[in-house]
């Protein structure tokens, strides 16, 4: 209880918190306008292509989301040590890799294209316009991942309004060109894709004005070469190495639920398209209270602070689970209203209603495993992340199989049923490490 009146402290992680929270709640708002714009056209084939292609350019990305992750952890602890060289090592090497995974990517786009969507029983037009989709997302691949880095990077500095401006101008140009050129132009699932290259590339411009302020706190000097060769990266090649691992395990269950919807129909998948906007609203919402974990946490064990990493625990917490129950609230009472405002067609809007109590309590479920992962990064520990997440997935592969085909419910269950298993996995972890007395090594 002391910790959680301390007002000092609270204040502290709603400074990181908050306008992450905000930036964060901008990322679905633009899925959220992308599924109101293209599901007011004329078939569902549309809003399926657009879930389609996203899902499989958010499956490129999110593999490489240790990017940000592993660039946290690693900011947070060298900021905690005052090491401003290694900050700026930190920051080349994660952007030249970001580089090298954009290039290595356009040179397999055409068979991983094609391998994501040998697996859809879709229409010849849903598959059409989501290679389309697909395709002009890639021009702004490598924008997108140095824009991980610099988020991570700028958390990791305790540094949230750079965050919050990046995602803010990615997600507000993509919004105000969905209007232009889907709802005003025409230009479809196609005009989609655009607006979010545009994004990107106005976010990554504003990012690299901001990092000036950020460098002349830790007094240092890039070193280009030694960056260029990754020199001294091997334990952060390593942590990106198991992160990159642990997100191919949840991207792997994430794109099983568009297969498992697409093999039902057109309207079932469009229907999961929708629903899952509620679900990216509670995570990138949660999200920000874990980002200030990562900051917070890895700055108390850079210090080797354990008062200052139980505290923040407490109250990242305990705010937490008091957002989550509101979320579950807010999408029994409204979720109906959401999915009419997300689509006006009959059928798309009567299978969303159908499985809406599935994502209602999905807030309850899936907060554990935000808060445990930042943590995690925060600490660096991502061999523990990469281990949890593919016991996880093991544990939920055979249920998956059984359930395919059968019926959507069943496609929910099987999902939710995953979230919790890997967020009891990661909690038994830090509890025998903490108990074990590991987490925060004494020297």
């Amino acid at each position: 209880m002391a910790y959680w009146q301390d007002r000092a402290a609270q204040r502290r992680v709603w400074a990181i918190a908050l306008p992450l929270i905000l930036s964060n709640i901008s990322v679905p708002l633009v899925g959220l306008v992308d599924t109101a714009v293209i599901g007011h056209l004329d078939a569902a084939y549309h809003l399926g292509a657009v879930a389609v292609g996203s899902t499989l350019f958010t499956f490129v990305v999110w593999l490489a989301g240790f990017l940000r992750m592993g660039t946290t952890g690693f900011a947070a602890q060298a900021c905690g040590e005052g090491d401003g060289a290694e900050l700026r090592r930190i920051l080349l090497q994660s952007a030249w890799l970001a580089v090298l995974i954009s290039l290595l990517v356009w040179l397999l786009r055409t068979p991983l294209l094609e391998l994501g969507l040998h697996y859809l029983n879709s229409s010849a037009e849903l598959l059409e316009h989501a290679r389309a989709y697909f395709q002009i997302r890639l021009i702004s691949l490598p924008a997108a991942l140095i824009n991980f880095v610099l988020i991570g990077w700028f958390i990791g500095a305790q540094n949230s309004r750079a965050p919050f401006a990046i995602l803010l101008t990615v997600n507000l140009v993509n919004i105000a060109l969905d209007l232009l050129l889907v709802a005003l132009l025409g230009l479809g699932v196609e005009g989609a894709a655009w607006a979010s290259v545009c994004g990107d590339l106005c976010g990554l411009l504003l990012g690299l004005a901001l990092l000036g302020p950020v460098l002349r706190q830790y007094p240092g000097r890039f070193n280009w070469l030694r960056a260029v060769q990754l020199k001294g990266a091997a334990l952060l090649l390593r942590v990106n190495r198991d992160i990159l691992i642990r997100t191919l395990a949840l991207q792997s269950v994430f794109y099983l639920l568009v297969v498992q919807g697409a093999r039902l129909g057109d309207e079932v998948v469009a229907a999961n398209a929708v629903l899952l906007n509620f679900l990216l609203i509670t995570s990138h919402a949660l999200d920000g209270l874990a980002h200030a974990l990562e900051a917070l946490g890895g700055h108390a064990l850079g210090k080797r602070d354990r008062r200052a990493l139980r505290q923040v625990l407490v109250i990242t917490t305990g705010w937490s689970l008091l957002l989550s129950l509101a979320f579950m609230l807010a999408f029994a009472l409204g979720g109906d209203l959401l999915i009419a405002l997300l689509t006006d067609l009959p059928g798309v809007r009567a299978q969303a209603q159908q499985y809406l109590g599935w994502v209602a309590i999905m807030p309850l479920v899936t907060v554990w495993s935000y808060l445990l992962d930042g943590l995690f990064i925060g600490a660096s520990r991502a061999l523990a992340m990469r281990n949890t997440m593919l016991l996880a997935l093991v544990c939920y592969l055979p249920l998956a199989w059984g359930l395919q085909g059968l019926n959507n419910h069943l496609v929910w269950f099987g999902f939710l049923t995953f979230m919790a298993l890997r967020s009891l996995f990661l909690g038994g972890w830090f509890a025998w490490l903490w108990r074990a007395d590991r987490w925060m090594p004494a020297s």
